[in-house]
């Protein structure tokens, strides 16, 4: 495969062949479920995920969090399984299984041998079409997220992450907390929680990806028949979930948001608007990311840390959503110090727009993200995760070769363009720590004018 290859929503099958001469198949069910599959020539397990294009940015008031509490419930119980059931399935075979929520959508997944395959499909079909929601249960795992999030409060890294988000996106559902808030879950009922459960579980939202030692037709034929055996009447035609089209971008929050606390370092990011997922330069900005941030020869990690020992961790990456994103920069380092690391950080993410980058940063970064790239395919997990997101996110599927392509298609002025129009943007810092909002107002105040 030289070139991307798309995915109609009305393309009932589609077969090709990727980099290193993996299979590719895709399935769409006239019930509106597709199925897509990637064979990895000698592999031994495979890695199954069910997916919905549902996250936290699609829950309404009243209800955040809840996509969230979903996600944790589906493992508690179906009408033929305990959750101890669930779990002793997958533990007696040596299997991993987990969910993921995400902003939008989420994912439950199982890896296992390929001779557990057929289990894991059932379980997943069977936890996916027949949660139980149990009334104790549900408040059982309550707890156990109000938890959760507690441990994700006593990490500043987390709570900084978090705000940032608040102050880049603002009021856009994106700028929400995936988990909700403590107040939130506390307000949750089984009522809203089930009523989300049953809008958005249906065979036209539910996307079924599945990588390494893999059989497409017999994936198919048992998937389908677990989904029956679960009640679904795939004979119902339906068409597929559209796939989200851009809303109107985010508007910035408050600029800098500062959480004080009496901690030994400062972690702040600081960054700003970045790329929609979609965005034909994203090979541009996953090359400017890299330079900047990526790595131990990256410009921050240099200039912050070797030159000038000012912090331990310092790096920058760009979550991208299908009609946003953020780039971001981090670091942590005594309070004392954080006002003189946010300016180093803004100042060499400035330089890289007024000066551009060298020829051999260019290829540093187009040989590290590439290489990366090879790296992570070595993983089911990874192939499973990129067919679930060309799927739901991208409408295309971008291989290894195409994606060496569009990055040997990056030039040092592209990087410098892009990098310039994202320094013109607003910039947002968020920090917690010993710091007041004076060491750093007057980063937000100067971005904002320049």
């Amino acid at each position: 495969m030289t070139r991307a290859v798309r995915l109609p929503l009305d393309l009932p099958e589609l077969t090709f062949t990727a980099a290193g001469e993996s299979l590719v198949r895709r399935s769409v069910l006239p019930s509106g479920v597709r199925i897509l599959s990637e064979a990895v020539p000698g592999a031994r397990s495979a890695t199954i995920g069910f997916w919905v294009a549902v996250g936290s940015r699609d829950e309404r008031e009243g209800t955040f969090g809840s996509t969230h509490f979903l996600e944790h419930l589906l493992f508690k119980g179906t009408p033929t399984r305990t959750a101890l059931d669930i779990a002793v399935s997958f533990d007696a075979v040596g299997g991993e299984h987990n969910a993921v929520t995400s902003k939008e959508h989420t994912c439950y997944y199982a890896k296992v041998q390929d001779r557990d395959l057929p289990m894991a499909i059932d379980v997943l079909a069977d936890m996916f079409t027949s949660s139980l929601l149990d009334e104790t249960e549900f408040e059982n795992e309550r707890g156990v997220i109000l938890e959760e999030l507690a441990m994700a409060d006593d990490d500043p890294a987390d709570v900084a992450s978090e705000r940032f988000f608040e102050a880049v996106l603002g009021v856009h559902p994106l700028g929400r907390p995936i988990g909700g808030s403590p107040e939130t879950i506390e307000a949750a009922t089984r009522d809203s929680v089930l009523a989300h459960y049953r809008a958005n579980y249906r065979p036209q939202d539910l996307v079924v990806t599945i990588a390494g030692a893999v059989d497409h037709d017999d994936a198919v034929a048992r998937i389908s028949a677990a989904l029956e055996r679960a009640g679904w009447d795939l004979s119902v035609a339906a068409t597929p979930v559209p796939r989200r089209t851009p809303a109107d971008p985010p508007e910035q929050g408050s600029p800098l948001v500062v959480v004080e606390r009496p901690l030994e370092q400062v972690n702040m990011f600081l960054g700003v608007p970045g790329l929609a997922a979609g965005d034909e330069r994203r090979s541009v900005l996953a090359v400017l990311t890299s330079v900047l941030g990526g790595g131990m020869s990256s410009r921050l990690f240099q200039e912050v840390r070797e030159r000038r020992g000012l912090a331990y961790s310092v790096y920058a990456y760009t979550p991208s959503y299908s009609d946003a994103g953020v780039f971001a920069m981090y670091a942590g380092c005594t309070p004392a110090r954080a006002p003189e690391v946010a300016e180093l950080m803004l100042a060499e993410f400035r330089r890289v727009g007024d000066d551009g980058i060298e020829p051999h940063e260019l290829a540093r970064a187009v040989g590290q993200l590439g290489g990366a790239s090879a790296l992570a395919l070595e993983d089911s997990d990874t192939r499973m995760s990129r067919l679930g997101k060309s799927e739901l996110v991208l409408g295309e599927f971008v291989d290894l070769d195409e994606t060496e392509r569009r990055l040997s298609l990056v030039t040092a002025e592209d990087v410098r363009a892009l990098a310039e129009e994202l320094a013109e943007r607003p910039v947002a810092v968020a920090a917690v720590g010993a710091v007041e909002e004076s060491s750093f107002a007057g980063l937000t105040v100067e971005a904002s004018a320049s």
